[in-house]
């Protein structure tokens, strides 16, 4: 029974982590082809997340876990949570929100049987997240109004299912990485590889997602920069991106400045957007002691009626200090780990995550509460654990053979 559920586990932890994906894709977003009632979509993630958790629990009903600073880190952000929440400041659903977060720490948990240093959920993560996109492709195809709408100026949504540009050029720059990284370290073909990058490239450009094109440069360099000193392969690839870089740069200077600016003004553009004057209103903003400590409890990562993505400001607005301090201590210990590592394939691509979720915190919410930059960092935090020593096996038992005892000599005797 132990060896046969052991052989299922793999299958079945593929399917756990692509219901986390579905869990953390979020219920706002673009008008579909098909209205989607937000009611059915948050029905459609919370059951995604529960059945998460009893498929790994029945996969793991030892409760057999591996210790993770991660994890550990993760489940004293949802004590937290749970503390600045019980006030109720954000209403009920606050406490909703910490059931769901504790439901998704504890599923990571019952994964972490399964981190074994190994680039098992590196897979995993491109796979789900290749057929996210691969339904946003669809919906372009089908209807290419509706997938580029005027609403969000011409940019790339989810059709078919409500997601946004941003969470788009997320996904799309992240297993962009992920699969040079693999190309880089043979661990896939090329053929494999353009399937999965030239679509995501495509993607990624409808977009128009600054913060996940300069996490998908920056995180590749800082992740291919690891592997320089032992990688041929990283440092023929890093010498022709520069030149395609630089040749690109020269000859597509008023395109590519064309699509940065995305035809906003130079203040909506110093402002990020409009993001600056939420982030001010939300530090001028007076606050008691215990608020300034623990939050205001879990919300919808907004301020004013407005979205702060800022990571970090949305944490001190719900969780506090204490939970800016656990989230800054989830990035330094799976980034100092990192470094500590030697040079490998799996230490890169945790470096190319990691980096990317701290650039992408700075205008994006998603670190303190369930969200794809928490799964990105739980893949980082598998690819960091070291592998489990395997048991030693028994040798079967040999029958000694007697062997008449030898008389002692007279001088051993004396």
């Amino acid at each position: 029974m132990d060896g046969a559920a052991a052989t299922r586990a793999p299958r079945t932890v593929g399917v756990v982590w692509g219901l986390l994906v579905l869990n953390t894709l979020g219920s706002a977003g673009a008008v579909t082809i098909v209205p989607l009632p937000r009611s059915v979509i948050q029905v459609v993630t919370m059951g995604a997340l529960v059945g998460a958790f009893a498929l790994a629990l029945a996969v793991n009903l030892r409760l057999r876990v591996r210790p993770s600073a991660y994890v550990l880190l993760l489940s004293l952000l949802v004590v937290a949570s749970v503390i600045a929440s019980v006030n109720l400041e954000a209403g009920l659903g606050a406490l909703f929100r910490c059931a769901r977060l504790a439901l998704f720490v504890s599923t990571l948990w019952l994964l972490s049987r399964w981190w074994d240093g190994g680039l098992t959920f590196v897979r995993h993560h491109i796979r789900m997240y290749f057929f996210v996109l691969g339904s946003v492709a669809a919906g372009l195809a089908v209807s290419p109004g509706a997938a580029l709408p005027d609403l969000y100026g011409g940019r790339l949504v989810g059709a078919l299912w409500p997601l946004t540009p941003p969470q788009i050029g997320q996904y799309a720059a992240v297993i962009i990485g992920l699969t040079v990284l693999l190309v880089l370290g043979r661990r896939t073909d090329r053929a494999s590889a353009v399937v999965v990058i030239v679509p995501s490239l495509v993607l990624l450009a409808l977009t128009h997602t600054r913060t996940a094109t300069l996490g998908l440069i920056i995180g590749l360099v800082l992740a291919i920069g690891s592997l320089f000193l032992t990688s041929a392969a990283a440092r023929r690839f890093f010498g022709w991106a520069v030149v395609c870089a630089t040749v690109g740069a020269v000859a597509f200077a008023s395109a590519l400045q064309s699509w940065f600016l995305r035809g906003q003004t130079e203040e909506n553009f110093s402002s990020l957007t409009g993001r600056a004057k939420v982030w001010d209103a939300l530090l001028a903003a007076p606050r008691t002691t215990s608020e300034q400590v623990f939050g205001m409890g879990l919300g919808d990562k907004s301020f004013g009626g407005l979205p702060i993505d800022n990571s970090w400001l949305a944490v001190y607005n719900e969780q506090g200090l204490i939970g800016v301090t656990l989230v800054a201590a989830v990035v330094l210990v799976l980034g100092g780990v990192a470094l500590l590592r030697p040079p490998s394939l799996q230490r890169a691509c945790a470096i190319f995550l990691i980096s990317y979720c701290g650039i992408a915190s700075y205008t994006e919410a998603g670190l303190g509460d369930a969200s794809p930059y928490l799964l990105h960092l739980a893949v980082a935090a598998s690819l960091l654990a070291v592998p489990a020593q395997a048991a030693p096996v028994p040798s079967p038992d040999v029958p000694r053979r007697r062997t008449a005892r030898r008389a002692p000599r007279r001088s051993e005797v004396s």
